[in-house]
């Protein structure tokens, strides 16, 4: 099976940035869906940010829109998420995920990593 691993939390003050990175992993320079998703503590798990490489276009969770941005590294076969501009309630484990469309990614299916945890005060 094709793993999917995850780095780069951390903890940050608000107003701060960290990079999280997904791989290396086969699927990043593959058709399949990705996305990075999170829980946060007493919350339930949601979608952060997707990006489907068929239709080569990104979808945000509202609350990160303008700070997240998702993008894949080809040449690392990495997934990338540049958070900036964090806040308190971006606190989370944070998980990369991969599934054949981002319908099924949305639903929870496909293949996920541990997560890493991102705490911001």
């Amino acid at each position: 099976h094709v793993q999917l691993v995850e780095s780069g939390g951390g903890s940050v003050q608000a107003g701060g940035s960290l990079r999280l990175s997904c791989g290396p992993s086969a699927y990043v320079s593959s058709a399949y869906c990705m996305g990075w998703f999170r829980q946060g503590p007493g919350k339930e798990r949601e979608m952060v940010a997707i990006h489907s490489a068929s239709a080569d276009n990104t979808d945000y969770a509202d609350s990160v829109k303008g700070r997240f941005t998702i993008s894949r590294d080809i040449s690392n076969n990495t997934l990338i998420l540049q958070m900036n501009s964090l806040k308190p309630e971006d606190t989370g484990m944070y998980y990369c995920a991969a599934a054949g469309s981002c319908s099924s990614l949305k639903g929870g299916q496909g293949r996920w990593g541990q997560g890493t945890q991102v705490t911001v005060s």
